[in-house]
């Protein structure tokens, strides 16, 4: 009885719990990426009103935000976020060479928003990949095994960030 039970639970139970937490830590990362990419244009604005000579730069972040807000699996927006990083890196390399901008207001209110921001995609992420471990834990022991696929129940894929991109990015000025 106890494992009739368990398998007639399964497909509408805690699997779909775990289902709707996936998809919501998703959405909480999908939240702050949207915000970190309306942040990045407001930086690109405010470091291009002192550092015009740095084009190709601008272009690189400029496609690099285009390129992780029209990624489509997770695996792919991980991908480009990751690269985003690193212009924003680069961005931020280029400021050093301008004292009027790294005094400017904006640009130090820009640069705190983004360290915070990046401290919440931090948070949204280890949420999402605690909620993807569960899920794919459950989906994979027996006899959940049996019908997960049957009932639309697939293994989810965790969001990580490149190696070097784990800490929040931090610019002296």
């Amino acid at each position: 009885y106890g494992y009739h039970r368990n398998l007639h639970s399964f497909p509408t139970r805690r699997s779909s719990d775990l289902r709707n937490l996936v998809d919501e830590g998703w959405s909480g990362i999908d939240v702050q990426l949207k915000r970190r990419a309306d942040l990045v244009l407001n930086l690109v604005e405010t470091v291009k009103g002192y550092a015009k000579h740095e084009k190709e730069l601008f272009e690189k972040v400029t496609q690099a935000r285009a390129a992780a807000v029209s990624a489509g699996s997770v695996g792919e927006r991980a991908q480009a976020e990751n690269a985003l990083t690193g212009t924003i890196r680069s961005l931020f390399a280029v400021a050093e060479n301008y004292p009027e901008l790294k005094a400017n207001t904006n640009f130090l209110d820009l640069q705190q928003n983004l360290g915070n921001l990046e401290a919440e995609i931090q948070m949204a992420r280890r949420y999402y990949n605690g909620a993807v471990r569960a899920y794919n834990s459950l989906i994979q022991v027996f006899p959940n095994n049996m019908l997960a696929g049957p009932f639309g129940f697939t293994k989810r894929d965790y969001f990580e960030a490149a190696e070097e991109d784990r800490a929040v990015p931090k610019v002296q000025f």
